[in-house]
């Protein structure tokens, strides 16, 4: 009998380089949010894949920024985790990502004892030429890493990367049960969708100033009922969350709900709230509330 393979791939890298899209290709299923912008990840997320004889258990994390706030300095911790319990490590750049920036984050990837898979993504940009350059730099940079050119808009080089991830993992039983997509609870991923939708329609510090939080979510057989709260700084944030007669957050509803439906299988009827609470990225007890620091 082939023995089964089991293993934690974390992904780490700077923000913007497609770490979530590619997570999501990896899983199949949309578990991490996707938004131009930078700062969409804040938690560390899991999504697990299961096949007759492996088990594969991702962890998409923020992307790896110096910290201006405490909410960030969680966020750097997420990313920190990751490198201690990888079997396999994805550090995901792009064609356009600097080497030198975070650089001490970098020197703690090249010191890991994991697996370390360095995956270049959106190869789309740029031709052959500049790619074969931009790898030869990278394996001065990382030498103990296999490198995987990739493009995660077009799908290019996925089934090969994920096909070498199944490679490296150690024999081990599962860790998680077979039919287990996620370790997060339903309600998070109504929080992220919203939050999403918000990243999507709001421009400046708005988006980075909110969090949300699922006060009711009642399931029936052909219903999910949801209450959320959209929390915020400043009363001239939840002013402009809101909108002249309520259309900016009508707006965010409409596409959240589109959005859950899809991913719950069933309708969905959505109602948001908007509140201020002040400063709380810089809130220890907030942000232990919000799910950012342990207990």
């Amino acid at each position: 009998m082939e023995k089964h393979k089991a293993g934690f791939v974390n992904i780490v890298g700077n923000p913007n380089v497609g770490k979530s899209t590619l997570m999501n290709l990896l899983v199949g299923e949309r578990l991490s949010i996707i938004t131009a912008k930078a700062q969409t990840t804040r938690h560390r997320i899991m999504g697990i894949v299961n096949g007759d004889d492996f088990q594969i258990v991702y962890s998409d994390t923020p992307g790896v920024l110096k910290p201006n706030y405490r909410l960030q300095e969680s966020m750097l911790n997420f990313s920190r985790s990751a490198l201690v319990d990888a079997d396999v490590l994805l550090y995901v750049t792009d064609v356009i990502d600097a080497m030198e920036k975070n650089a001490d984050f970098l020197e703690q990837v090249k010191s890991n004892t994991a697996k370390i898979i360095l995956v270049i993504n959106k190869i789309d940009l740029i031709d052959e030429k500049a790619l074969i350059e931009l790898v030869e730099r990278w394996k001065v940079q990382l030498p103990q890493a296999e490198i995987f050119p990739i493009s995660a808009l077009e799908r290019f080089n996925i089934d090969n990367l994920f096909k070498r991830i199944k490679e490296l993992l150690p024999d081990s039983p599962p860790f998680f049960d077979k039919d287990q997509l996620t370790d997060k609870p339903a309600r998070f991923f109504v929080d992220e969708i919203i939050r999403e939708k918000i990243l999507l329609n709001y421009d400046k510090e708005i988006p980075y100033s909110v969090e949300v939080e699922v006060e009711k979510f009642e399931e029936e057989e052909k219903l999910i009922r949801i209450n959320a709260v959209i929390y915020v700084e400043r009363d001239s944030q939840k002013g402009i969350i809101i909108g002249k007669g309520g259309k900016s957050l009508k707006k965010v509803g409409s596409e959240a709900r589109y959005d859950l439906e899809a991913f719950f299988g069933k309708k969905i009827f959505l109602e948001l709230y908007v509140k201020v609470e002040k400063d709380w990225r810089n809130k220890e007890n907030k942000l232990r509330y919000f799910g950012y620091k342990p207990e």
